[in-house]
């Protein structure tokens, strides 16, 4: 069965979530480009991310993902290099670095879901994303199994589902082939 390290989560406003952290040896900086810059998104981030500022009511446009339409949605929060967010859909992520006392930086990804539905997709979906960046900080290309609707991301939605994450909301690019 494959590996999981997302958690599921109810915020305090009783919103669910799903929750995920990651370490890099890498300054705060750096781990800030890699959550807000769209040359460093586009290693890992499913869709492309156009803003014209990081700012608060800033608009975000999403485009060229494979399983969704082109989106818009608003900067929520930005205040480098510690915290970004921003609505996806009727998501909100949330990044959140924090500098290790060893030149490291923690990374937090919240993704505030709409639906509890979405846990278990939303999850799979997150951890073949971060997967992904994992591989780029170590300099190592993306390769076709870390995007989209694969046989691992199916593994690991299996794996999420079994763990007891909510699940049953459509997945884009395998519901509409049922």
């Amino acid at each position: 069965m494959a590996t999981t390290t997302g958690s599921y989560l109810t915020l305090d406003d009783g919103r669910p979530g799903v929750r995920f952290t990651r370490t890099y040896d890498r300054p705060i900086e750096r781990v800030w480009r890699y959550v807000t810059d769209p040359a460093d998104l586009a290693h890992w981030f499913p869709s492309k991310f156009e803003t014209g500022e990081l700012a608060p009511g800033a608009q975000i446009r999403f485009f060229d993902d494979p399983n969704m339409p082109e989106s818009v949605g608003t900067v929520v929060a930005a205040e480098p290099p510690r915290h970004f967010s921003f609505t996806w859909g009727g998501d909100e992520l949330q990044y959140d670095l924090e500098e290790r006392g060893d030149g490291g930086t923690h990374l937090t990804l919240t993704n505030v879901l709409e639906s509890a539905d979405a846990a278990a997709r939303n999850a799979a979906g997150w951890e073949v994303c971060l997967q992904a960046l994992d591989a780029a900080d170590r300099g190592e290309p993306l390769t076709e199994e870390q995007t989209g609707a694969t046989p691992q991301w199916k593994e690991l939605y299996e794996a999420y589902t079994a763990s007891g994450f909510p699940s049953g909301a459509p997945v884009p690019g395998m519901d509409e082939e049922a």
